[in-house]
């Protein structure tokens, strides 16, 4: 099997979309109410494309998952409650999010493989820690997060709304 990630671009939408789809199908069938709104929508993800921070995840030469890598502060990240992020709070540091595998890539372990291809792509562009977040209620992505090394750090409210919390997480690299 053949795996690698790759910067995506404006001719991936129409499948990165399709994971998109499939990931918000398989959290409403564990009653997670993570993307069950219009969010993410092909603007978002089209966003990702053009200031190339959308990163594919290949395997055997198809698209198997998709995720946004930001270098930019995350605004829902400026304030954490019940707890803290690790060394200096202000430090620069890349974001993990819209991630997603394909629903025939699912028990593979592929999420292992790309968010170690994440964090490698954060270090080469020189940051040394990395944050990412999931909703409290979605178990699997949890395990998946740690299980890559990253350590629960609090909770963080999506845009300031306290009905709209997300566990968050950080790795120093």
């Amino acid at each position: 099997m053949t795996r690698y990630v790759r910067q995506a671009t404006n001719a991936d939408l129409p499948a990165m979309m399709t994971i998109i789809a499939q990931g918000r199908q398989a959290l409403a069938a564990e009653q997670i109410p993570q993307w069950q709104g219009a969010y993410p929508q092909a603007a978002d993800i089209q966003a990702d494309i053009t200031a190339k921070r959308a990163w594919l995840l290949i395997v055997d030469g198809k698209i198997a998952g998709t995720a946004a890598l930001l270098t930019t502060p995350d605004p829902n990240y400026r304030q954490i409650y019940h707890g803290n992020w690790a060394g200096n709070a202000n430090a620069t540091y890349t974001s993990i999010h819209r991630i997603a595998i394909a629903s025939g890539y699912h028990g593979q372990h592929l999420a292992d493989f790309y968010f170690s291809n994440l964090m490698t792509l954060s270090y080469q562009a020189g940051f040394r820690q990395i944050r990412v977040d999931t909703h409290r209620l979605n178990q699997r992505m949890q395990h998946i997060i740690t299980k890559a090394g990253f350590d629960y750090r609090g909770v963080v409210y999506m845009a300031n709304d306290a009905t709209d919390q997300r566990n968050a997480y950080q790795v120093m690299l």
